[in-house]
């Protein structure tokens, strides 16, 4: 038997004048990197990397459930409210977890709606971060599905998710890691995936915000699989051409959630990303 070195923890943080109750993990020490979820899943996502005692000697990895999302629970009175994220509430609550960890310039890497999160934070509040690792993010993706299927009375929204989902997992990821990946998308709460898929399909604020970004100060890297359906590596390209300096990476075995269904696989572009990010602060300092 063997117990894993992942700490689990509760902070109460304030988000648009009301508290939320949000559950992250943690494993490692150094230089600490914030770890955003994909929409409609949860920390779990990212349990390989928190577990490799190569990258944990170095870093600090931090990954949160969002509020809905894995062991946060919605807020009080969430019956009466349907819940639709908002560009403006996902920045409120990274900044917010950030200050009640006291985290001093972390880097964030977030994986789909984390990735776009954390290009809209480049743009707008780089001087929070120490680098950006944007994995499976592009300036803006309309949906090619109707987002309602995923919260109606006659159909199972977790089972409907997973299935959508399913054909962004490249067939490379082992067949474990895969199921395990859409388990996560079966488990996720009524409305929970469509409210996340309303952020990620119809906000498209971030296409005029790229030009802000300054990788001078801040690297930004992206990384993309090239089974991505969702975003594809043209769409990642598109993005990191619109912003100088970013750089980009293909992975040409993987899918949308690199970290969780093939881990082994999306390591070394990880690593690398890190390493771009510690070259830039050496550089910086």
């Amino acid at each position: 038997m063997s117990i894993e070195p992942i700490t689990g923890r509760y902070v109460t943080v304030t988000v648009g004048d009301a508290p939320r109750r949000i559950y992250f993990e943690e494993a490692g020490q150094g230089t600490p990197v914030l770890c955003l979820h994909t929409a409609g899943a949860d920390t779990r996502q990212w349990r390989h990397l928190m577990n490799d005692a190569e990258i944990t000697a170095t870093h600090r990895l931090i990954a949160f459930d969002m509020p809905w999302h894995g062991k946060s629970l919605p807020p009080e009175g969430f019956e009466t409210q349907e819940y639709l994220l908002t560009t403006e509430a996902y920045i409120d609550t990274v900044l917010a977890v950030i200050d009640a960890l006291e985290l001093d310039r972390p880097v964030l890497a977030g994986c789909s709606m984390g990735g776009r999160i954390a290009l809209q934070l480049a743009a707008l509040h780089p001087d929070r971060f120490g680098g950006f690792i944007a994995i499976e993010a592009s300036d803006f993706q309309p949906a090619w599905y109707d987002i309602d299927w995923f919260h109606r009375p006659d159909a199972h929204g977790g089972e409907m998710g997973a299935a959508l989902v399913s054909a962004n997992i490249s067939p490379y990821a082992p067949e474990a890691e895969r199921w395990a990946t859409l388990w996560m998308f079966m488990q996720s709460g009524p409305g929970v995936f469509r409210g996340d898929l309303s952020f990620y399909t119809q906000d498209d604020s971030l296409i005029g915000r790229l030009d802000r970004i300054d990788t001078g100060r801040t690297p930004v890297h992206l990384i993309v699989g090239a089974y991505d359906l969702t975003c594809t590596p043209e769409d990642a390209q598109r993005t990191a051409a619109a912003i100088p300096g970013a750089t980009i990476a293909v992975m040409d075995e993987l899918g949308h959630f690199p970290m969780s269904e093939h881990p082994e696989g999306f390591r070394p572009f990880f690593a690398d990303a890190l390493e771009r990010m510690a070259t830039h602060s050496a550089r910086a300092d």
